[in-house]
Order: C-alpha cells, then structure tokens, then sequence
C-alpha cells in the first residue's frame, strides 16, 4: 500500500488543476470561476504540485 495515498492525492491534484485551468481561460460555461485570471493561474500551480505528489508517489512505490 506503499505510496497509494500520495498517488491518489496526485492525480486528484492534477484533474483539479487541469478542471480550474479551463474554467480560469473561460472554456467552461456557468461557473463562477468562468472567465477570471486566478483560476487561470492557480491551476497549473496545482497541477504542478500533483504532478510532485505522482512522482513522489511513484518513487516510494518502487523503493526508491
């Protein structure tokens, strides 16, 4: 179960940051997060902190 949590909380990192890029660039309708420039920003700061927790989450996976 080594590393489970980190990878879970990696990918969930990366999908939230992928979802709040696209609804900062205006790409997603109805949301009030449409359209304004902080999504746009924050989330590729967290896809990149996922993107982190993945490798880290891989690396305590093989022992390493």
């Amino acid at each position: 179960m080594r590393g489970w949590f980190t990878l879970t909380l990696g990918l969930l990192a990366v999908v939230t940051g992928a979802v709040w890029t696209v609804q900062g660039l205006g790409y997603v309708s109805d949301s009030v997060m449409t359209g304004q420039r902080v999504w746009a920003v924050l989330g590729p700061a967290l896809a990149a902190v996922g993107l982190g927790l993945l490798w880290r989450g891989m690396r305590s996976r093989r022992g390493g």
